[in-house]
């Protein structure tokens, strides 16, 4: 008995919904926008410099070129030590132990049955050194060379306010970015809208030579203070630590108006 009236009104409900429900609407055209890149460089002086020496020594017998090898680490510990680094900077990272050998043979046609027989051992060790007292590099380098250091394998300019740097370099590129997007736009006659989007990369903040150890230390360290940059000489020293950057790079994509 009901029936035709509920039909009815179910019938008026369906034609009274909106035609944006019964038929959807295209979606709309993206926003126009233009994408920018900023950078900016900030140049720092190094506060710390991590240095790494070599010390490596030469013996037919393995006990007397560890001996020797030992005997000139403890000199060029003492002399750090003396020279106030403290011992909380100083850490033995690599020791090695090569035996040189010559090669003989019983039937040279056979290969196979060649021999080994060592003629000497080679020990080597090398010292991690943080140094934060920039001024004293010079001194401290000359006396590590005088007591039993041969070797130098690295030598690492930082900056212990990096992330200080960080931040002012990253400004920096962040208004590059918008005055370049300005220009941009307003040389096609349309402002610069909302930022949509953004990203940012770092770089720098040391500055790093390296050797090895079949690399002449003293020419190294020549090519080393040559590259480091254009800062004043330590007073008194041939040695400059000069200067090193702290980088960042901005990337924005902002709205078009």
């Amino acid at each position: 008995m009901h029936a035709p009236s509920l039909l009815l009104f179910v019938s008026l409900l369906v034609s009274s919904l909106p035609a944006a429900a019964q038929y959807p609407t295209a979606p709309t055209p993206g926003q126009r926008s233009v994408s920018v890149s900023g950078s900016a460089e900030v140049k720092v002086a190094p506060d710390e410099i991590l240095l790494n020496v070599g010390v490596e020594t030469r013996h037919p017998r393995l006990d007397e070129a560890k001996k020797l090898n030992d005997e000139s680490v403890r000199a060029a510990l003492a002399l750090l030590k003396r020279d106030g680094v403290p011992d909380k900077d100083v850490q033995t990272d690599y020791i090695s132990i090569e035996p040189r050998y010559e090669y003989e043979s019983d039937n040279r046609a056979a290969l196979t049955q060649a021999r080994a027989v060592p003629l000497v051992y080679v020990v080597r060790k090398s010292i991690g050194i943080r140094l934060t007292r920039v001024n004293e590099f010079e001194n401290v380098l000359s006396g590590l060379l005088a007591n039993g250091v041969q070797y130098i394998h690295g030598i690492e300019f930082r900056t212990s306010q990096l992330r200080k740097h960080r931040d002012a370099a990253r400004a920096l590129a962040v208004q590059a970015a918008k005055e370049k997007a300005d220009a941009l736009t307003q040389a096609m006659g349309v402002k610069r809208g909302a930022v949509q989007s953004i990203s940012e990369s770092y770089s720098g903040g040391w500055w790093r030579g390296g050797g090895g150890w079949g690399a002449g230390g003293g020419q190294m360290m020549q090519n080393v203070m040559q590259n480091a940059g254009g800062g004043e000489a330590s007073e008194g020293g041939a040695l400059s630590v000069g200067q090193i950057s702290v980088n960042a790079s901005v990337n924005a994509t902002f709205a078009i108006e």
